[in-house]
């Protein structure tokens, strides 16, 4: 055999075994929207959203019906995401904010098994040493998806025979609510939560809500295809993400249920049944364990997620048994100086606990023109006076049964019979907040420490 040959033989050789790692290989497309609420979703129960896309989308994978998150807001998110590791452990739990040097993040687990690790789309995560993409590709002018450098990164690791691991971040349907056609929704017979006040005005806003959700399932719909397109539907687990709940009051930016509830849906072709549904309480920070779990590998460190892949194969039904989160408000726009929020839930139990209940509650929300018509109504209309009150001016503790008040609206907090469950939920707590090193009001008001742009 010449040199020629053999050079040749060898260049096929490597590539052979490239593609052959590949099928063994399970690649990872994960799909996040921004302030989506989980019940304005058709799969989650909306019956005037239209997100044909993700309603499919669930036929195929399982929908998890307790999804949670850590943070109510997307800087915090997104950290905790991709890197498994809590908030305050992390020191990104303020919103524009970074994660402390050193900290590993999904790149680094992934990486040593052979993955190529992309991210595009809305990013609002630093600093870069510890999100050391092989791709960041940033939403196009208007916060569009750039679809052509999902399909290319898609296309590059399936020529180059290299697994991935691609996280979709979209821009909607955060505000402005200025995507879609708000026209294919009839205001006047929405179905509104009970948190809000109903009147016109809260009406037309949330038809526009609805058209920007029917965009983002638009853009969902188009990396499927693509997945598709590059016949790499078959080797590829998707996950699709709502995020936090939308920015009108007791979503973002709070921790009740719809604050920090997510819809998550996971196909898993060969593996996972279509259509199924799973009541397993699982976290955001869980994902990067289970990816690195799947991918055949362990974390390059200790992370503070559990890998659910047990609950994704049919080996287990239940994963955790308690969810934590925690907000503040320091440096959001038109925030409180403080506002620090602490809360555990237990699949049937929220409880919550405001860290100073003295304060009022501010946040970009409280100076919108609906919120002040809100506020106007409240003079004279009692659910109205009720909701903005309640708002703005929490006690110290609250209790909300979510199984059968899933927007917390009644407080079990002064209810006798409740006491042993406030006891144990306390404690849970408390062993949370110690264990990640969050010591409440101090660690609040250093939330500045942790955002580059209120920094000294």
């Amino acid at each position: 055999m010449n040199k020629l040959l053999l050079s040749a033989s060898l260049v096929w050789g490597v590539t052979s075994l490239s593609f052959a790692q590949q099928t063994k290989k399970t690649n990872f497309v994960l799909f996040i929207a921004d302030d989506c609420s989980h019940y304005d979703l058709g799969c989650y129960g909306s019956v005037d959203s239209k997100t044909p896309n993700i309603d499919h989308f669930a036929t195929q994978g399982v929908r998890f019906t307790q999804a949670y998150q850590a943070v109510p807001m997307s800087s915090p998110t997104r950290h905790n995401l991709y890197t498994g590791v809590w908030p305050v452990r992390s020191g990104a739990y303020p919103n524009h904010t970074c994660a402390n040097e050193g900290t590993l993040s999904v790149i680094h687990h992934l990486q040593p098994l052979g993955y190529k690790v992309a991210l595009i789309g809305k990013s609002h995560i630093a600093p870069k040493s510890v999100f050391p993409f092989d791709l960041y590709v940033p939403s196009l002018k208007g916060g569009e998806l750039n679809f052509e450098a999902i399909q290319k990164f898609i296309s590059d690791c399936k020529v180059k025979g290299e697994p991935f691991c691609l996280f979709v971040a979209s821009n909607q349907p955060h505000t402005p609510w200025n995507k879609g056609d708000a026209s294919q929704f009839n205001a006047d017979k929405l179905t509104l939560p009970p948190m809000y006040v109903d009147i016109p005005q809260t009406r037309e806003l949330f038809t526009h809500y609805l058209a920007e959700i029917n965009f983002m399932d638009q853009e969902f719909g188009n990396v499927l295809s693509i997945l598709d397109q590059e016949k790499m539907t078959d080797k590829s687990i998707v996950v699709y993400l709502s995020e936090q709940g939308n920015s009108l009051p007791f979503a973002k930016w709070t921790c009740y249920d719809a604050g920090v509830h997510s819809a998550c849906i996971v196909r898993w072709p060969g593996v996972v049944k279509p259509g199924s549904v799973s009541d397993a309480l699982v976290e955001y920070i869980d994902i990067v364990p289970t990816f690195v779990d799947i991918a055949g590998g362990k974390p390059q460190a200790k992370v503070d997620g559990e890998s659910f892949k047990p609950v994704l194969t049919g080996k287990k039904k239940a994963h955790k048994k308690y969810s934590f989160s925690l907000q503040t408000t320091r440096g959001i726009n038109a925030g409180s100086p403080y506002y620090g929020i602490r809360s555990v839930y237990d699949g049937r139990y929220r409880y919550i606990v405001n860290l100073t209940p003295e304060a009022t509650f501010r946040n970009v929300e409280t100076k919108s023109p609906l919120f002040k018509e809100w506020k106007s109504l409240a003079e004279t209309d009692n659910h109205a006076k009720a909701v903005t009150t309640k708002y703005q001016h929490r006690p110290a503790i609250e209790l909300y049964d979510v199984k059968n008040d899933p927007y917390c609206m009644n407080s079990l907090a002064e209810d006798a019979k409740q006491a042993s469950t406030i006891s144990r939920l306390a404690k849970e707590l408390k062993r949370w907040m110690k264990d990640c090193g969050d010591e409440g009001q101090p660690t609040e008001m250093r939330a500045f420490e942790h955002m580059p742009g209120k920094r000294k």
